[in-house]
Parts: C-alpha cells; sequence; structure tokens
C-alpha cells in the first residue's frame, strides 16, 4: 500500500493489491512481475492511483497550489468499509488534507469518463479503461483483496527515495517516457522528462531530506481538525 508517494510536485495515493495475503518472497521473473511478466506477478504493480495531476487537475496540489506544498500540511487517509464497521469489506480510500487551519478534500477528476475524488472500484475500472492501462487491480482483487492484506497486518516504513528504473517519472513528469502528454493520464506532473535521474538528484542535493511529525492512527475523523 503507498500510502504517500510524494514530493513538491506531484503526489500519488496507490493500493496495490497481491494475490497473497502473507508475507512471500518471489523467487522466478514470472512472479517477480520482472520485465514482461509486469502484470503476471504476485501483486499489481500498477495499482490503482489518484493524482489529481494525473486526473488533470494541474492546480491542486503543489508550490503555491490548494495544496501548497512550500509549507506544512497534514496529509490524513481514511479506510472505509462496505458497513461502515472496523472489519467490513473496504470500498473505499478517501484523502483529505489539513494546512492553515483549513481541512480540504481532494480534488475532483476532470478527465471524461471518470468520476469522483476517491479510490473505489467504479473509480478504479474507469480509470484503466479511459488510460487504456491493463486492469490488473481487479484481477488481483481489488480494494477487498487489499483489505484483507491490511487485516493481516501492515509495517508503516517511510523513507526518501529516488527511482533508478523510471526516474520517477510516473509520480511528475509524462509517462510512460516519449508518450503523448495530450493523451489522457500520461500526464503526472510538470516535471521535465528528463529530470529525476538519480546520479544527477544524488550529486546536486546531498543533503537531501524529509520531516514526518505527528503520525496519528485512529477512528474515522478523529486524528485532524480544523482550526
Amino acid at each position: 500500500m503507498d500510502i504517500w508517494e510524494a514530493n513538491s510536485a506531484s503526489t500519488a495515493l496507490t493500493p496495490h493489491p497481491c494475490s497473497v495475503l502473507q508475507q512471500t518472497a518471489c523467487n522466478t521473473t514470472t512472479n517477480c512481475g520482472a520485465g514482461t511478466n509486469r502484470q503476471n506477478g504476485l501483486c499489481d504493480k500498477d495499482g490503482c492511483d489518484l493524482n489529481s495531476y494525473r486526473l488533470n487537475n494541474h492546480t491542486f496540489y503543489g508550490p503555491k497550489a490548494t495544496i501548497d506544498t512550500s509549507s506544512k500540511f497534514t496529509v490524513v487517509t481514511q479506510f472505509i468499509t462496505n458497513d461502515g464497521t472496523a472489519s467490513g469489506t473496504l470500498s473505499e480510500i478517501r484523502r483529505l488534507y489539513v494546512q492553515n487551519g483549513k481541512v480540504i478534500k481532494n480534488s475532483v477528476s476532470n478527465v471524461a469518463g471518470i468520476s469522483g475524488n476517491s479510490i473505489t472500484a467504479p473509480y478504479c475500472k474507469a480509470q484503466k479503461s479511459v488510460f487504456g492501462d491493463p486492469d490488473t487491480f481487479s484481477a488481483k482483487g481489488g480494494l477487498a483483496q487489499m483489505g484483507s492484506a491490511f487485516a493481516n497486518g501492515m509495517v508503516l516504513v517511510m523513507s526518501l527515495w529516488d527511482d533508478y528504473t523510471a526516474n520517477m517519472l510516473w509520480l511528475d513528469s509524462t509517462y510512460p517516457q516519449g508518450s503523448d502528454a495530450s493523451k489522457p493520464g500520461n500526464a503526472r506532473g510538470n516535471c521535465a522528462t528528463n529530470s529525476g535521474v538519480p546520479s544527477q538528484i544524488e550529486g546536486s542535493t546531498p543533503g537531501a531530506s524529509v520531516t514526518y511529525s505527528n503520525i496519528k492512527f485512529g477512528a474515522l475523523n478523529s486524528t485532524y481538525a480544523a482550526a
């Protein structure tokens, strides 16, 4: 579960269901989803992402945007079940922000054929169809399977990282590299397509850092408040 992948330009919230529910080591190119086997691995590598820029809202997240990434803000992720109980089937993942004393709902999709501002089964199916991506998310069990994995317990891991495979272009630029940025789903951020090269980033910003603080977990709407 990629609960928060972000930099100052773009952000994505992405569940990745797996066909297994316990910790499992992949040991072949097929079950690892390596190379041309990307869609055949144990886990859905693409996932179903919620990225405001990719959903054609280019003013919601970033420096001086609605969510101003030049200032501190709180990220809230809510996991909603079909019956509203902690033991129900996961049916929706919502994203909220709190900044300058205001609670801000995630932006709504501006892409024709895709509606909403949260991750649901209909949203994911529509996104895969409109963007022309394989729906491995549904094939691996979708949100229900993700919820079953949550029930087994997960470890929160926080890091600062760069990407030697795709230079992070899948997050904040036009991707796949060389594709048409005007095609729905290809533009994920406004970074240049030659940006994000790890050797350049590590050389130019060796002191890069990130601060995570006030991490909370609890019942819906209990972990944050407006001013």
